[in-house]
């Protein structure tokens, strides 16, 4: 067993302890007597322990499975797991905090476990929103960019912005065929995928390359690779992918031409295996000719604003997945790790797009962070 999976499992046995409470309360208010109430909780949450190590096995290995496993059995408890993540916090200051304010107001001092019941209750309706509903529901974003130097034949090029599909068992064939045919309907003039299609493995190579393939655009579609995809093997995915038909840009890149204006399009290969070489990349490029930068991870912007890349598109943050809603780009959990974590950001001329993600990686939720498809029109400065 990794360290980290230790430490995910020491995790989920901490969130289970409110989990347990709010159980033995629950059994206690249905006519349930305590001590059977309690012995109960405390089994189900030994059960809610037991059962994480297989889910976790399964995001880092993906395999295929039945629909019926999965979405009957593996989200519902992702539900309940976010549930107990939800727990913690108001848990640990209510048990902090509520000794202080009965000894502050003369009342006796104790916790009342309907606390515990109330806050796990409202974390499985906000998790079940956010695990079933808010994952599947996607938003159609249209940014406008301006470029500098652009071409008067490229002023109104349309872009179509697609990243981290994270396609696996949790998100099947059939779910991310949406977000094709979605892409699709914009009849964009090009549609790039900022890396990141699969969750873990290679057992959805091939459902991947299908999506990809079925991708209609003037120009591309343009790929590159991100960190999960060689989370297995990726040059089998890389060779399925230029089957169906995809452009996939491994540190390389190639002029755009359009009624004698040009434009330059580039893409860098996955930085966490080292495998990024901008150098390469950009190698060929004319001279004042704009460039825009395929680039999974957004956090190396600056570097690329030094050489004169004018537009830069990224991936990798999700956005968080889990942020404060309407304040996404202002508080949100890939704030933690990141300097660029979601939108629009400009340097000088340059900018950078952080799409907020499509599949989800972890555990499947979203809050406050929609799925989204990007359509970005480029436009002279």
């Amino acid at each position: 067993m990794s360290r980290f999976l230790r430490f995910l499992i020491t995790v989920t046995a901490i969130c289970h302890v409110p989990f347990v409470v709010a159980g033995a309360e629950a059994l206690r208010r249905i006519g349930v007597d305590l001590w059977p109430a309690w012995i109960v909780a405390i089994l189900s949450g030994i059960a809610g322990v037991l059962l994480f190590p297989g889910r976790a096995k399964h995001s880092m290995d993906d395999a295929k499975r039945s629909f019926a496993t999965i979405f009957l059995v593996d989200v519902p408890y992702y539900v309940h797991w976010c549930a107990c993540i939800y727990c913690i916090i108001p848990s640990l200051l209510y048990v902090i905090g509520e000794p202080i304010v009965d000894a502050i107001s003369g009342l006796p001092i104790g916790p009342s476990p309907g606390f515990f019941f109330w806050t796990y209750a409202s974390g499985l309706v906000v998790c079940f929103y956010g695990c079933v509903i808010r994952r599947w529901w996607f938003v159609t974003r249209r940014v406008d960019i301006p470029v500098r130097n652009l071409p008067k034949a490229f002023d109104g090029y349309r872009i179509v912005h697609l990243s981290d599909l994270h396609i696996g068992g949790l998100t099947p064939y059939w779910w991310g065929k949406r977000w094709i045919d979605a892409a699709n309907d914009e009849k964009a003039d090009t549609v790039v995928v900022t890396g990141d299609m699969v969750t873990s493995g290679v057992a959805f190579h091939d459902d991947i390359a299908r999506l990809v393939g079925e991708l209609r655009t003037n120009d591309g579609p343009f790929v590159i690779m991100g960190n999960h995809d060689y989370f297995g093997e990726g040059e089998p995915l890389i060779t399925l992918l230029v089957k169906s038909g995809a452009r996939v840009l491994r540190n390389e890149g190639l002029v755009l031409e359009r009624d004698g204006g040009r434009i330059f399009m580039a893409g860098i290969d996955d930085t966490w295996t080292k495998r990024a070489d901008i150098v390469r990349a950009l190698e060929g490029r004319p001279d004042d000719v704009p460039t825009i930068l395929l680039a999974h991870d957004p956090d190396r912007f600056p570097q690329y604003v030094k050489r004169g890349v004018d537009l830069v598109l990224s991936g990798h943050t999700h956005g968080g997945q889990v942020a404060v809603p309407f304040l996404a780009r202002f508080i949100n959990a890939s704030k933690l790790a990141h300097h660029f974590h979601i939108g629009l950001y400009e340097d000088g001329d340059a900018r950078l797009y952080v799409h907020p993600g499509l599949g989800t990686t972890g555990p499947p939720i979203r809050l406050g962070v929609a799925p989204a498809i990007i359509v970005l029109t480029l436009r002279a400065a």
